[in-house]
């Protein structure tokens, strides 16, 4: 099971399905809106805090499994 990480929306672009989350405890990372856990339209907010594993993507490390905290 991969650990689970915490941090915060830095931006994402609902028109293009991607953006980067700022992790607490290293660089920023990717997030691809099919990463995005939930029904309906997966997008995510600006700031928003969210839990998160991560991946090796095609180009380099990569979020997934990214749930919302406080949600």
């Amino acid at each position: 099971m991969l650990e689970r990480k915490t941090g915060v929306v830095k931006w994402f672009n609902a028109d293009k399905g991607y953006g980067f989350i700022r992790q607490e405890d290293g660089p920023d990372v990717f997030v691809h809106y099919s990463a995005v856990q939930g029904g309906g339209f997966r997008t995510l907010e600006e700031g928003e805090r969210v839990e998160f594993e991560i991946t090796d993507g095609q180009k380099g490390k990569q979020a997934s499994n990214v749930t919302r905290l406080g949600a």
